[in-house]
């Protein structure tokens, strides 16, 4: 693989570089350091905690991975609507959408998919058939399957085109000042947490409308609707406003409420029907535990 660095990982160590563009852990990268090491530059280096620099052309070979295939699983699973070409589905809290080589556990989305549909899309390979989009593993609610190549790339279009609509209900920390606007940030691997994502100068253009639904004095429940569709954009952009998603413990959102993960909750989804061009809307309801969380704020509001 060769990659260029870019702006935003600027003095990023090249062990942890690797590990992202490859989709390698550290402890993998740094072994096949040690054995064929990476060019900078055209310059052999073997040092993992080399720092690269913006602009650096880093080239390596990623050792031949150990193989995945992800097999289908007997896992309840809400199908919101099925037909022969894609499916919805009402994704729970704490499940991961696909395996990777840092989760190799066969309780994904996509296992749970192939037990209870007949086909899945091969765009993604074997180990993320059917994927057109994600949502985080405590991110819960609808999230679009495709079932044949077909449909999977008429979807994926709409995605790009911002054609669809993905519209997302999130309970906030603290008191939204106006009642709606628009972040226009743009977001990169943050340079003090790999984990973390991050509004980055030189990062991809990130786009998040918000819209206040309801304030309890200490939190703001909020909808939002994407643009784009960045890694984390909502957390992000939410904690960049300095109204992080409650329970979103990365991104500085308080656990004092709830302790199972971002109450964040994709609520709606629009799109066109890949085979007759169709609107569809699809709905669901907020999760028992984010509904718990609102009607305990609701109660102590009328006291």
């Amino acid at each position: 693989m060769k990659v260029r660095v870019s702006e935003c990982d600027d003095g990023v160590r090249l062990d942890v570089f690797l590990a992202r563009e490859s989709g390698l852990t550290r402890s993998a990268v740094k072994t096949a350091l040690e054995k064929t090491g990476a060019s900078v530059n055209g310059v052999m280096r073997f040092k993992s905690g080399a720092e690269l620099k913006a602009g650096d052309e880093v080239e390596f070979v990623p050792p031949e991975p150990e193989p995945l295939k992800a097999e289908a699983n007997d896992i309840p699973l809400d199908i919101v609507y099925e037909d022969e070409n894609y499916a919805v589905v009402n994704k729970p809290r704490g499940m991961v959408v696909h395996q990777a080589a840092s989760y190799r556990a066969s309780d994904t989305l996509v296992n749970a998919l192939l037990f209870r549909l007949k086909d899945l899309s091969s765009i993604n390979g074997v180990i993320r058939p059917g994927i057109v989009h994600r949502l985080d593993k405590d991110t819960t609610g609808l999230l679009v399957v495709a079932k044949n190549d077909d449909a999977h790339r008429a979807l994926q279009e709409q995605i790009a085109k911002k054609t669809a609509r993905r519209i997302y209900i999130a309970l906030t920390d603290g008191n939204f000042k106006e009642d709606e606007g628009v972040v226009d940030e743009p977001l990169g691997r943050s340079r003090r947490d790999r984990k973390k994502m991050a509004v980055v100068e030189g990062g991809r253009r990130a786009v998040t409308h918000y819209k206040v639904e309801e304030r309890f004095g200490a939190y703001t429940l909020v909808r939002f609707e994407l643009e784009t569709g960045r890694t984390h954009q909502i957390r992000v952009h939410a904690a960049f406003l300095h109204h992080p998603v409650t329970g979103d413990a990365l991104y500085g959102g308080s656990t004092a409420l709830f302790k199972g993960g971002q109450l964040l909750h994709a609520a709606r989804l629009e799109l066109d029907d890949p085979a007759t061009g169709e609107r569809k809307v699809f709905e669901c309801p907020l999760p028992d535990d984010f509904a718990a969380v609102l009607e305990k704020l609701r109660r102590g509001a009328r006291r």
